[in-house]
């Protein structure tokens, strides 16, 4: 294939639906919804970075047209070799990928390096619903966990951290606010870790701040081995409708699913500043460990 045919090839297999069609997806729930069109917007953004290693791979076998990439002489193994959905059209096998899955398994296939560092994540509980997508090489904030307070703090990790996120939960609300909390603090150190990837050029890395009479430190290590301390008493139960006691829960939620070192310490008298403060710290460290200065490993052991 040519460049102009891969280029038509791009298009088309982009133009494909995923399995969910717009009508169906009014019915879902607003986070069903979101995962819906965070797949999509990944197979999509995958499918730009492979469309001309994926030319090269099928121009053999593979015919562009303005119905998408047909076979008319293949074997429908090889298709199915590479994830792609079949469907006979009369003149031919056309093949398309239908969900972002199909698409990092056909982008590992090819041997092709992930370029977006994007992770969605789908967590469903009896307590809570969560689908949070988080890009770490975009910026901007889209949050709704029902919790006002707690939505304001995840703006604050991406504002500082210098990342995309957006975050859809429903939760048992009306019991308390705990589930909700440690939930997308599970969810998102489970995108962040997904987003990270092999971890290579990253850096791993601290940082202090000051609010007022308050100042935080956190210090990340992105070692693969879970672990969390919070040092520093908040006074007060609840800031707004955000518990107090929930603020290094939290934490330890996302060291976690992380699978992090993460520290943190605080001091200070003012509990909305205390807490404030911990979640901007902690972007801004994040910042400064996921932002790629090379191409090694930060570890001797060669792993992370």
């Amino acid at each position: 294939m040519d460049a102009e045919q891969a280029a038509l090839l791009r298009t088309k297999l982009n133009a494909v639906p995923c399995c969910l069609l717009e009508v169906g997806m009014t019915q879902l729930s607003p986070g069903a919804r979101l995962a819906a069109r965070k797949d999509r917007e990944e197979r999509d953004a995958i499918l730009a970075d492979i469309a001309q290693a994926l030319s090269e791979e099928l121009g053999e076998v593979g015919q562009v047209t303005p119905r998408g990439l047909v076979y008319e002489h293949s074997n429908p193994m090889t298709l199915k070799r590479l994830g792609l959905v079949l469907a006979e059209d009369g003149e031919g096998l056309v093949g398309h990928v239908r969900d972002a899955q199909t698409a990092r398994d056909l982008r590992d296939f090819l041997g092709y390096k992930a370029q977006r560092r994007i992770a969605t994540v789908r967590r469903v509980t009896k307590e809570t619903e969560i689908t949070l997508s988080v890009d770490l090489d975009r910026e901007g904030a889209a949050i709704e966990t029902g919790n006002a307070f707690f939505d304001h703090m995840l703006e604050q990790i991406a504002r500082h951290g210098g990342i995309a996120l957006s975050v859809s939960c429903q939760g048992d609300l009306e019991v308390d606010a705990h589930h909700t909390i440690e939930d997308v603090c599970l969810a998102l150190g489970e995108g962040l870790r997904k987003a990270l990837g092999d971890k290579r050029g990253i850096g791993r890395f601290g940082f202090e701040l000051p609010m007022d009479e308050t100042r935080a430190g956190v210090w990340i290590g992105l070692s693969g081995r879970p672990y969390a301390v919070f040092e520093g008493e908040i006074p007060g139960e609840r800031v707004g409708d955000f518990p107090v006691e929930m603020c290094p829960h939290a934490f330890r939620s996302i060291a976690e699913s992380l699978k992090a070192a993460l520290h943190v310490k605080v001091e200070g008298e003012n509990a909305h500043h205390m807490i404030e403060s911990t979640f901007k710290a902690f972007g801004r460290a994040l910042r400064m460990a996921v932002r790629v200065e090379g191409d090694a490993l930060p570890s001797t052991k060669g792993v992370l």
